[in-house]
């Protein structure tokens, strides 16, 4: 659905035909749950290649482990624009339809002004075409003039304001117009970004899957374990700077709120896109949790980052968000004890983590 098709084009009597067909279609596209239905878009010069899903050599499981993550870690930065693509679409949408209203609303009203810009055509017509200021000066009843005078006066004056009038609805309807079209091709652009952000999403999962679909039971295993160790040694190394004993912060009332929200959420599966009730990803847990606790906050976790008061790891409470790797891909709610609640991956479950598990990019605050 284009916009060479849809866009809203000021002037004749097709702009209201038009307008109510925007609106019953974008309300459509807006509707909760509704995703851009899109084809597989053609592979760009700029696409990135499917990854490689070659098994290591046997016993380099630990390369297989950063093989993974790596994976996932590319899956997430795609979910991430995934999620900012369909958030702007919903938004988008809601202009658009609120144009169309606007369009529909311009043009009744134009309609109404040239309705009674014809009855007064009409009227001088019947007069026999004579103004009204000609047909005073023509009478010689000094009282008639005197009052006729005044009816002149004001009949000018109305006639002025109706062409203003009738000139400011031309005019904004062709600003509606222009704001509508704009607005389809953000829209056609965003769902060309989802559609290759979904397709990445679904190439790194589907060759991180096949990459441990090629693993013996025994290598699965020693895979877990490895994936254990590695988290223990990074939280072992978080923990041994100290910083606990420097963090000493409160939960507010709505990050208890959040914190409880999440929790509620723990055993639930990760699915990408996701924000609940049944499953979620990583920003869609913390979002909720913050919509839970009445403090909504942006969907993904590189604007929760952006948007969001910036506070030091030392001066972090129970509730604020924890913001991971460079590039704001991933994020997880504090909960305290160097703890943190989180929807790690696809394949996983919302859960209690170590918070120096993954690399900090920073903390930020909901509630400040």
């Amino acid at each position: 659905m284009g916009p060479d098709k849809h866009t809203v084009r000021p002037g004749g009597r097709g702009i209201l035909a038009t307008a109510v067909t925007v609106v019953c279609a974008v309300t459509v596209l807006a509707a909760p749950g509704t995703a851009f239905a899109a084809p597989d878009p053609t592979p760009s010069a700029s696409a990135s290649p499917s990854p490689s899903v070659t098994l290591p050599p046997d016993k380099d499981l630990d390369a297989v482990r950063r093989k993974l993550d790596d994976l996932y870690h590319d899956a997430a930065v795609a979910t991430d624009a995934y999620n900012a693509a369909e958030e702007a679409a919903q938004k988008q949408s809601a202009q658009i339809v609120e144009l169309a209203k606007r369009i529909v609303k311009g043009q009744q009203k134009l309609d109404r002004l040239k309705q009674r810009a014809g009855r007064a055509a009409a009227a001088q017509y019947r007069t026999g075409g004579l103004p009204d200021s000609a047909r005073l000066m023509l009478s010689d009843n000094p009282s008639q003039f005197l009052d006729g005078a005044g009816r002149v006066l004001q009949g000018q004056r109305a006639a002025k304001g109706l062409l203003r009038e009738l000139t400011r609805t031309q005019q904004d309807l062709k600003q509606y117009a222009a704001d509508a079209a704009d607005q389809w091709n953000k829209l056609e652009a965003g769902r060309k970004a989802k559609a290759a952000a979904k397709k990445k999403i679904t190439e790194r999962i589907a060759a991180a899957e096949e990459l441990q679909s090629k693993l013996e039971k025994k290598q699965k295993e020693r895979l877990a374990e490895l994936e254990r160790e590695a988290a223990y040694k990074a939280q072992t190394a978080w923990l041994d700077t100290g910083i606990l004993g420097e963090i000493h912060g409160k939960a507010s009332a709505a990050g208890e709120k959040a914190i409880a929200f999440a929790t509620a959420q723990i055993g639930k599966p990760y699915v990408w896109g996701a924000e609940g009730p049944d499953s979620y990803d990583c920003s869609g847990l913390t979002s909720q949790a913050w919509a839970s606790a009445g403090k909504p906050i942006p969907r993904t976790s590189q604007e929760q980052w952006k948007q969001l008061q910036h506070v030091d790891v030392k001066d972090m409470r129970p509730g604020d968000l924890i913001i991971y790797f460079d590039d704001a891909s991933h994020v997880a709610l504090y909960i305290g004890d160097g703890a943190i609640i989180q929807a790690p991956r696809p394949g996983r479950t919302v859960s209690i983590g170590g918070a120096g598990t993954m690399p900090i990019l920073g903390v930020v605050r909901p509630d400040a």
